[in-house]
């Protein structure tokens, strides 16, 4: 399946524009954002779990990034509460599951295959720092060579600040509307900027947006780590 694969092209995704659709799995839905591939693909989704549903135990052979939007979401390792990001490193595994149903944010064989790292954040208790000008807050998730990935709060009546993605950047819109010359992006609008684009967003009422820049010039894809496309 090729959905945005171009990643040469940018793409909006506005609340209302796509819908979800059933997984393999009974009560598990999903969003397709982009994907290059089957069930074995790169892949970045918004995943809806029912109450009570589960996922049956799998290996992440080219790692998962997840961000939680809603409710609980749960496996062998722990709770992961609203507010929570979550990295696990390729070859990892685990049986998620969620008691009362959550929504999260996913990204799959997204990982270089040296970073190692698993990362587990809540956003609601982790320490924001200042941003580059006035106005702006910054919590720093994870960094691996040139790929960046952060939270960013947004001021009330922040001026549009111009720059380029050399590398590329994604955005979903967590809180709030953000805005650029192009238009409006308000709450669970994901957007993808191809590396080289530019633009001068701002946010006139405030908001915070997941930010993942660096990652599109080198695209990884399931065949780096030895995976076909099934």
């Amino acid at each position: 399946m090729q959905l945005h694969s171009d990643y040469s092209e940018r793409v909006v995704i506005r609340p209302g524009d796509t819908k979800f659709v059933p997984s393999p799995l009974a009560g598990v839905e999903r969003m397709m954002l982009d994907r290059d591939g089957g069930e074995v693909a790169r892949a970045t989704s918004i995943v809806r779990y029912a109450p009570g549903s589960t996922f049956s135990r799998h290996v992440h052979t080219g790692g998962e990034e997840f961000l939680v939007l809603e409710g609980t979401f749960s496996d062998e390792h722990g709770d992961y509460p609203a507010g929570t990001y979550v990295r696990n490193p390729p070859g990892t595994s685990h049986a998620p599951y969620s008691k009362d149903g959550c929504t999260i944010f996913v990204k799959l064989f997204q990982f270089h295959p040296e970073d190692a790292q698993r990362v587990v954040i809540n956003f609601h208790d982790a320490a924001w720092q200042p941003g580059p000008v006035a106005g702006i807050s910054i919590l720093w998730l994870h960094q691996f060579r040139g790929e960046q990935i952060v939270l960013v709060k947004i001021a009330p009546g922040l001026d549009a600040i111009a720059h380029t993605h050399d590398g590329g950047e994604e955005v979903l819109v967590l809180d709030g509307m953000i805005e650029d010359e192009h238009g409006e992006y308000p709450k669970g609008t994901w957007l993808r900027y191809p590396p080289q684009s530019r633009h001068a967003p701002f946010s006139r009422n405030g908001c915070m947006v997941y930010v993942k820049s660096g990652h599109l010039v080198d695209v990884i894809s399931p065949a780096t780590y030895g995976v076909g496309k099934v």
